[in-house]
């Protein structure tokens, strides 16, 4: 499931956070690569230990959690605690697929069912710089507005295209979700959309939306992984 979503930071928000990482130095993007990405990989990155990128990465934690469309497509067990890059002119990130495990010193570690990107600059400011999802669709470029995000499966192949002109800045993190499967969260979050316009209709109390309510509760109950 390949979903944008938007405003996950307002303009206001996106303002504070750049100040915040523009201002603070900025190391080889490899910092954080496996073996296969540090084969591909041209960027600069905020080292995650920094005060900065841990006070922006608080930032978009807490965006997260006020966004009803993020949980209910990512439905989130944990998030890694969200890095930051930046691609400047003849920089990119080839095809790679991401680890299937990520760790932050030696008591986290996820599972990455998802990937997620975080747009901060604005289109208009760089040239290139399209993330490329490939799914069973085809090729799907993405370059969304400051603020936005997309969310995707972790397993697919993708790639950041050299930027040649200006500076792609962007956060970009991973999600294990309580359903594991790609397809049986799809399933979710569509009926979890219909229920919420069926909702809007007839009325919270109204048995139509109770037992679709249901459907969508006794499903996840079967395929939530929880602890």
């Amino acid at each position: 499931m390949l979903i944008a979503i938007p405003d996950m930071l307002d303009a206001g928000g996106v303002a504070r956070l750049r100040a915040l990482i523009d201002a603070a130095p900025w190391v080889d993007g490899n910092e954080t690569s496996g073996s296969q990405s540090a084969l591909a990989k041209r960027n600069l990155q905020l080292p995650q230990d920094s005060e900065a990128a841990q006070a922006a990465g608080r930032m978009v934690l807490e965006a997260l959690g006020r966004s009803p469309l993020f949980i209910a497509a990512a439905l989130p067990a944990k998030v890694f605690p969200p890095l930051f890059n930046r691609y400047g002119a003849g920089q990119a990130f080839g095809a790679h697929i991401d680890n299937a495990i990520r760790m932050r010193g030696p008591d986290f570690r996820l599972r990455s069912d998802l990937s997620a990107t975080l747009f901060l600059a604005d289109p208009d400011s760089y040239d290139g710089g399209e993330l490329v999802i490939e799914d069973r669709f085809g090729e799907q470029r993405v370059k969304l507005p400051a603020g936005h995000m997309v969310l995707y499966p972790a397993s697919s192949v993708h790639r950041v295209e050299p930027v040649t002109r200006g500076e792609r800045v962007a956060s970009f993190f991973w999600i294990q979700s309580m359903v594991r499967d790609d397809g049986a969260r799809r399933l979710l979050f569509d009926l979890d959309q219909a229920v919420q316009r069926v909702s809007a209709t007839l009325g919270t109390g109204d048995r139509s939306v109770i037992e679709l309510a249901g459907v969508y509760h006794n499903l996840l109950r079967r395929w939530a992984e929880i602890g």
